[in-house]
């Protein structure tokens, strides 16, 4: 019995408490979050967020719930293409540039492959999102 609290008080005293941040309320899925939505709360958890301004300004990928830790995959760049939004598809080859009007099949944020629809052919194709909202097609 000594010898399990002997090891126990030096495992206790290896473990280090940080800060990680946990939401204050429950965040839900494409809310962009806020300082006031954060606290701190001392927990070892790893992988959890502990600088604010990693979180700040980012898009609430899934439901956040109170007190619970926020990890790198709960959260993501806002989506500047929502679904059914109209966009310009953009093939590049050389010093060719084929500009068309096409219609996106889901949503997301700059350097995200999603699928639209090119509107003149109907045919659904895949690229990756550019700053300014179009699709670049490969």
């Amino acid at each position: 019995m000594k010898l399990i609290l002997t090891f126990l008080a030096i495992l206790m005293a290896q473990t280090s408490w940080a800060d990680t941040l946990v939401p204050v309320r429950t965040i839900r899925a494409k809310q962009i979050i806020s300082a006031e939505d954060l606290a701190y709360k001392s927990v070892d958890i790893a992988g959890a967020f502990s600088d604010p301004a990693d979180v700040v300004g980012q898009e609430a990928r899934v439901s956040l719930y109170a007190g619970r830790p926020v990890r790198p995959g709960d959260i993501g760049p806002p989506a500047i293409v929502e679904r059914n939004d109209l966009v310009t598809l953009k093939f590049r080859r050389g010093g060719l540039l084929i500009a068309t009007e096409g219609r996106s099949l889901g949503r997301g944020s700059e350097g995200e492959i999603i699928r639209a629809m090119n509107l003149s052919s109907r045919t659904t194709i895949s690229g990756r999102i550019s700053a300014d909202g179009s699709i670049e097609v490969r």
